[in-house]
């Protein structure tokens, strides 16, 4: 039966038109162009642009195990960046060297440019591949506001370096150059191993004295001992850091089909950043972070001298929602920091709301808000108290810096728009609701500061009178008799309104609105 229906088949391929023939022609013959020991593979393109940061991170990740699913087995980040946070880069170095190589090729494409934490990736692929006219290089540590020296810059630099070597010995680059992008005090030598006829790459104190198995008389000083190491495509490939240099992509492509003898099905899926992840990044900011504290707090305070619980309520809750979440899902905060700060709102409107006065719920209350506001700031695990580490460069120190600088720039825009609200807003036509005016000046009349006693001809229960100012809820209040501090029951009493005296309870007096 099978010889039967081989026979047929070859019979209709033969009588197909030639067209046909030529159209089915380029399928067989790519079939035919395989090689008997190559094989048939899938390609993906992550990009990973823009700052390093935890959300770059936990993107990688998802857009790795995206393209594990699809049966991707090369994987290549196509890189263009000028750096970041040291601490994001380095759980980017580890995902790459210790789980996602152990499942697919990685392959850097160095688009642009791979600086500080770029390099730090990139180094942390099997193979790079850099474009024509990129650089990669230059991870020294920087301390915004510091000049790191001596012990502190040392202690700094092996942290970093350890990661590079890490990716050296892992990936087989040259370890002195890639130690050399981030110290300035290593000295690089080129030596050719007349042995194996290639060159090796020694620092100053470990240049071999075997003048049998290496030429020292033409050895090559690559970096100076005040230098930080940055590399061009044609250096980095010439010195064994990239594998090839490509004019674009495709041609990245056709290397890497050409070396490791494969063919790749199909063109490489492209797997972006979804809106989400962008998002999030976009809103952990450091300014974007202090323009959404600043609107929080602004809107507590335009809750506060508003009758009612309206819109500015709702608004200050979105924001600080916003200000934490985003946080919380790059992992800057933990599930305790946000525990702690909703411990803090609570207690603060009891204080307010209930509790006459202000004495232990509102001053606890507002120190459980700083300590959830600091908190956030040091990137730490649940277990861990927010303060920063030596342990991962100078980043956390970074982050806290920038976090305080921006929150401290927020609270400053709060306190001018809070005082301008307060100061001209009430006296703009359509405005004047948004914030509570003092009450107005008129004229001196004699005022009895405190309801008087309940004898016959003076205030009793029952009495009726005018709203002389806003009661809100305290105000005061124009009767027969006198003028008296009055406290409104239930909503705010506009000015003018006609009111009753519905309690008297020692000196103070409680009114209501009469309806009309």
């Amino acid at each position: 039966m099978r010889t039967k229906s081989l026979i047929l088949l070859l019979c209709v391929v033969c009588c197909l038109p030639d067209e046909a023939l030529a159209k089915a022609g380029p399928v067989f013959a790519a079939e035919a162009n395989l090689s008997p020991d190559s094989s048939q593979t899938n390609a993906a393109i992550i990009t990973c642009t823009g700052l390093i940061d935890d959300g770059l991170y936990s993107s990688i990740k998802r857009r790795a195990n995206t393209a594990l699913d699809m049966g991707a087995d090369h994987i290549i980040l196509e890189i263009g960046t000028y750096g970041g946070l040291v601490k994001s880069a380095d759980d980017i170095s580890k995902y790459l060297i210790l789980e996602l190589s152990q499942k697919a090729r990685t392959v850097a494409y160095i688009n642009t440019e791979a600086i500080s934490a770029g390099a730090m990736i990139s180094v942390s692929c099997q193979d790079i591949i850099m474009r024509k006219n990129t650089t990669i290089g230059d991870c020294a540590p920087i301390q915004m506001g510091d000049k790191l020296e001596g012990v502190e810059r040392e202690k700094a630099e092996s942290f970093i370096r350890a990661t590079f070597q890490r990716a050296a010995q892992a990936n087989n680059y040259p370890e002195a150059l890639l130690e050399a992008m981030v110290s300035r005090h290593k000295k690089v030598w080129r030596v050719k191993n007349t042995k194996t006829d290639t060159y090796e790459f020694y620092e100053d104190e470990k240049l071999p004295n075997d003048t049998k198995l290496y030429d020292l008389k033409d050895k090559e000083l690559i970096v100076s001992d005040n230098e930080i190491l940055t590399l061009t495509a044609s250096r980095a490939a010439e010195y064994g850091i990239a594998r090839t240099v490509a004019t674009d992509m495709n041609e990245a492509i056709a290397f890497l089909e050409a070396r490791d003898n494969v063919k790749f099905t199909s063109k490489p899926i492209r797997l972006e950043p979804n809106w989400s992840e962008q998002l999030v990044r976009m809103l952990n900011h450091p300014s974007v972070s202090g323009i959404l504290l600043m609107i929080a707090m602004l809107a507590v305070y335009i809750e506060l001298k508003t009758p009612g619980i309206g819109l500015p309520g709702l608004v200050a809750v979105i924001f600080f929602a916003i200000l934490f979440g985003s946080r919380f899902l790059t992992g800057l905060a933990t599930w305790w920091e946000v525990a702690v700060f909703a411990a803090g709102i609570i207690l603060l409107a009891i204080e307010i709301f209930v509790i006459p006065g202000f004495g232990v719920a509102g001053v606890l209350g507002i120190s459980l808000i700083l300590i959830s506001l600091f908190a956030i700031l040091v990137p730490n695990r649940p277990d861990e108290l927010p303060w920063p580490r030596y342990d991962f460069n100078d980043v956390q120190w970074q982050i806290l810096s920038n976090g305080a600088w921006a929150f401290s720039l927020g609270f400053l825009g709060f306190a001018v728009l809070a005082y301008i609200l307060a100061k001209f807003l009430p006296k703009t036509g359509p405005l004047t609701g948004l914030v509570l005016a003092p009450a107005d000046k008129g004229p001196k009349m004699q005022i009895d500061m405190t309801a008087p006693p309940q004898k016959s001809g003076e205030l009793k229960t029952g009495d009726t009178g005018i709203a002389i100012t806003k009661l809100r809820p305290a105000g005061q209040a124009k009767f027969d008799i006198a003028v008296v501090d009055v406290v409104a029951e239930g909503d705010f009493i506009e000015k003018g309104q006609k009111i009753k005296i519905i309690q008297i309870q020692g000196n103070k007096v409680v009114v209501r609105k009469i309806e009309e």
